[in-house]
């Protein structure tokens, strides 16, 4: 089955040439034009990868971002005329795996996209379950289960998790996570590595407060996790 790309831009003479570009690879594409109806077909298409402009009317990709009801196995790409790292660390807390900045080589974001679906489908060499307690990670399925009802995680919020529970009580800087699960060998003053990790701790509940642990001045680890 064709992989599926959803195109937000309120630009056409972006999203023309995008979806273009991604059906002669042989993608499905859908467009939208503004962050209303990017939600909408969020929900509808099921893209696999969003690439999502951050200034559009209606709603801003940053607002699409926070609405999200589900992120399970889908990939974001911002877009963005800004080069600062205020905004990619912005993009990257709200869940974004990768971003550009316009003007853009359209055949480098095609190599991204396929890049990031790369990752998104790729099976560790041990696909062994990672288990902790109640908690149950399938790297070959990407599927997470608490207590045998399945978690609904972002992709980077997978990545994190089982990159912890892959190494337990092995203690991550958060320099180590941005580089080992955003490919950032830093950025200062950014909260990202937190907030995921806050989000981890609220969709697990008391299992994730207890096995997600904060050492501090330093960074996080898992305790009690393993194969």
């Amino acid at each position: 089955m064709a992989k599926r790309i959803l195109v937000a831009d309120d630009e056409r003479g972006i999203v023309g040439p995008l979806a273009y570009a991604f059906r002669k690879e042989g993608y499905e594409v859908a467009a939208a034009y503004d962050g209303e109806e990017a939600l909408r077909l969020t929900a509808e298409f099921r893209p696999d990868v969003l690439v999502l402009d951050v200034s559009m009317p209606k709603l801003s990709g940053y607002e699409v971002c926070r609405r999200l009801e589900s992120r399970t196995g889908m990939g974001i790409i911002l877009l963005t005329v800004k080069n600062d790292i205020v905004d990619k660390i912005a993009g990257l807390e709200l869940g974004a795996d990768d971003y550009m900045t316009k003007p853009f080589d359209l055949r480098e974001l095609v190599a991204r996209v396929k890049a990031l679906i790369r990752r998104l489908e790729a099976k560790p060499e041990e696909p062994g379950k990672l288990t902790a307690g109640a908690l149950s990670l399938d790297p070959a399925s990407r599927t997470v289960e608490l207590e045998g009802v399945p978690v609904d995680l972002t992709p980077k919020e997978f990545d994190l998790l089982a990159l912890l529970l892959a190494r337990p009580n092995r203690v991550f800087t958060r320099d180590e996570l941005l580089d080992s699960v955003w490919g950032f060998d830093s950025a200062p003053g950014t909260r990202t590595v937190d907030i995921h990790i806050q989000r981890l701790r609220k969709k697990l509940g008391d299992e994730g407060q207890r096995l997600l642990q904060t050492v501090y001045g330093i960074g996080y680890k898992a305790s009690g996790a393993g194969r």
